[in-house]
């Protein structure tokens, strides 16, 4: 039997997935007991998904919840300098052994797989796919509330994969303000419509410039699309993260853990509403 790639309207096989109707999710490990999956998607790089991935996990951590990362991203690894992590990640017999932040999150990356960071990952679809879903099956992620997944921008292969092999609960959707992202949006929304993935609403990521000495908003990009885009479907607008220096100091260093502000306590409790 040929490797399956998920569209049966190629495939003349009669296996679970077809005769199912949908494939199979994926099972956990059995040292696994993740209770909730959130993907963190875009239809576009640049806009922010690591970052907003990131506070989403410190604001979980921070009201007390057992909270992971996912990074989804294996070719375009970046939460572990988000994190300042740079170690690593360890395995035994049962598995591999995710490596731990400074304040107790859970984190798996290419990048703690590489011999060195900055070194390419050049593999074909079907295999990024597959290391997506064995950080599902084969790390141990023991005891978590909250899984955030790091999404590649796009609508391919390791969308796809998540959406399908994965238990996910919910979506977040990462935009900034220009014309163009509000059109990327929609495709993103209307891929999880598609796979039957509730979209929990939107986050928009350099929403403005505060003013140091009046404190108004500036807003650079021009009015806004993606609050037409979340009330075009129904969605609600979670976030509006500015263009803050210190925010993107504390990525540089690997210190999204001290972030300050209340950015993200509105998306989280969207979350925790599931």
């Amino acid at each position: 039997m040929a490797e399956c790639t998920h569209d049966c309207s190629t495939c003349g096989e009669n296996c679970a997935e077809r005769t199912s109707g949908a494939p199979a999710k994926k099972p956990q490990n059995q040292y696994s007991n993740i209770k909730k999956v959130i993907g963190i998607v875009s239809g576009k790089g640049g806009v922010g998904k690591s970052l907003v991935t990131s506070m989403l996990a410190v604001t979980a951590r921070r009201k007390g919840y057992s909270t992971a990362v996912m990074d989804a991203d294996i070719t375009g690894p970046s939460i572990g300098r988000t994190f300042g992590i740079h170690t690593k990640a360890m395995g035994n017999s049962k598995g591999i052994i995710p490596v731990i932040s400074r304040t107790g999150i859970k984190l798996m990356s290419t990048n703690f797989l590489l011999p060195e960071e900055t070194d390419p990952v050049t593999w074909r679809g079907s295999i990024i796919s597959g290391a997506v879903e064995q950080f599902w099956t084969d790390v141990l992620w023991e005891d978590v509330d909250y899984m955030f997944i790091d999404m590649p921008p796009g609508t391919g292969d390791v969308a796809l994969t998540v959406y399908q092999s994965l238990p996910v609960d919910g979506i977040i959707i990462v935009a900034s303000p220009q014309d163009l992202v509000a059109m990327i949006v929609e495709k993103a929304v209307k891929m999880a419509n598609m796979m039957n993935v509730p979209v929990i609403g939107l986050v928009e990521n350099m929403s403005y410039v505060e003013c140091p000495d009046c404190g108004r908003k500036i807003y650079l990009f021009g009015e806004s699309k993606v609050g037409a885009t979340a009330k075009k479907y129904n969605l609600p607008l979670l976030a509006e993260i500015p263009i803050d220096s210190k925010l993107t100091k504390n990525c540089d260093d690997g210190l999204i853990e001290i972030f300050e502000g209340d950015y993200m306590d509105k998306a989280f409790r969207a979350v925790e509403k599931l």
